[in-house]
Parts: C-alpha cells; sequence; structure tokens
C-alpha cells in the first residue's frame, strides 16, 4: 500500500521562497525617518487601539505611521521606542541583535548576593534559559509616584534592583524575579539601546534622530 502523502505541504518553489524572504523583509520608511521616545504610564497599553475604557498609545502620541519597536506591558512604566523605519525597528527588537535594555526593578524582599548570581548566570523559566543579565543593587531612584500606588507591606522592606537584558520575552523580568523568590512590585524600562527616560515626565514623547 502507498503511503498517505495527502496532509504533505508542496515544495515551494525558488521564486516562491524569494518571494517570502523579499515579503518578510523589514521595510524601510516611507518619507523621512520618524523616531519617537516615550515615557509610558501604568496602566497604558503598547498599542494605539483597544476595547472602550483602556488606555492606549492613541491617547498620547498624535504622530501617524509609527509602530512601538518591542513592547512593554500594560502593568509596566517606563521607555517605549516608537518609528516608521522598519529596519531600525527589526535591529531593536530581535534577538540576534542583543540591543541592551535596561529595567529598574522594585522587588518584595532583599534578595541575596547568591540570589542575584543566579540572575547574572541565567536562569531556566518555562520556556527556557534566560541569557547571563546584568544585575545591580541601586538606591531608589527619584521617580514619579504610580498611580495606583504599589501594594506594599510596611512588614516586608523592598529592593530596588538595575536588571539588564539583551533579549526579551513575555513578561521576562517579573518571571526571573519570582523564579528567586522575590516578585516584581514595579517594573520601569529606563534605557533600550542608547536611548532613555532621562527628563522625560510620564505621559510625554519627544522626537528625536539616531545618536
Amino acid at each position: 500500500m502507498k503511503p498517505n502523502t495527502s496532509s504533505r505541504q508542496p515544495k515551494r518553489s525558488n521564486n516562491e521562497r524569494r518571494a517570502s524572504r523579499k515579503f518578510n523583509k523589514p521595510k524601510l520608511p516611507r518619507g523621512p525617518q520618524k523616531i519617537i521616545l516615550f515615557n509610558k504610564p501604568y496602566n497604558v497599553l503598547t498599542q494605539f487601539s483597544g476595547e472602550p475604557g483602556d488606555k492606549t498609545l492613541s491617547d498620547f502620541i498624535p504622530v501617524k505611521d509609527v509602530y512601538p519597536a518591542g513592547r512593554l506591558d500594560k502593568d509596566s512604566e517606563g521607555l517605549l521606542v516608537l518609528t516608521n523605519d522598519g529596519v531600525l525597528q527589526a535591529r531593536l527588537t530581535q534577538p540576534k541583535s542583543k540591543q541592551p535594555k535596561t529595567y529598574w526593578v522594585q522587588v518584595e524582599g532583599a534578595p541575596s548576593d547568591e540570589q542575584l548570581d543566579q540572575l547574572r548566570k541565567g536562569v531556566t523559566l518555562k520556556d527556557g534559559p534566560t541569557l547571563p543579565a546584568g544585575v545591580e543593587r541601586m538606591e531608589q531612584p527619584t521617580v514619579w509616584d504610580r498611580n495606583p500606588p504599589i501594594r506594599e507591606r510596611k512588614s516586608i522592606p523592598t529592593t530596588w534592583l538595575a536588571i539588564t537584558l539583551k533579549e526579551g520575552r513575555n513578561r521576562q523580568v517579573r518571571r526571573m524575579t519570582a523564579h528567586i523568590g522575590f516578585p516584581t512590585l514595579r517594573l520601569i524600562r529606563h534605557r533600550m539601546a542608547d536611548w532613555t527616560i532621562d527628563d522625560l515626565p510620564p505621559g510625554e514623547w519627544r522626537e528625536v534622530t539616531l545618536p
């Protein structure tokens, strides 16, 4: 009996493969390059549309034809880079580029040097091991008050960490700190590549050029 081959995918021709690569290739901007830095407030979606009642990028940024390079969770704050340049967007977000992103992270409790070393060396999450990360304790940064404030227990201290990643998985920082037993209470992205949120209040944006 001949094997059933009806479920096999037909081989693509060379022309089809070339067309697919061309379609998936990051696109250069139409017109002048635009790069927007935005300090995303808490409880804002990293998209321009949402359900009724959602706060989205369209509530803050009137610039047309720019899209986020990467995402920030709704409950995270800080730097978001938007651009109309698909090549730049890919360079900032694709894992092979290994563009550094630094987060200011307030965790519940006081992790030891040994526990922080686990993050520095990489921990194994459900979706695989993480790359080594830069992790340092830091003084509480001078930042805006969050609205609503974090749920802080008076009997348990909190610690601020500066965590630098060269990859970006879904809720990665939160999962990493939880893995070593210290839940993230507040997460602010301070830096992405060469850009920071210094002198940029929450909810405000500015246009920049490549450094």
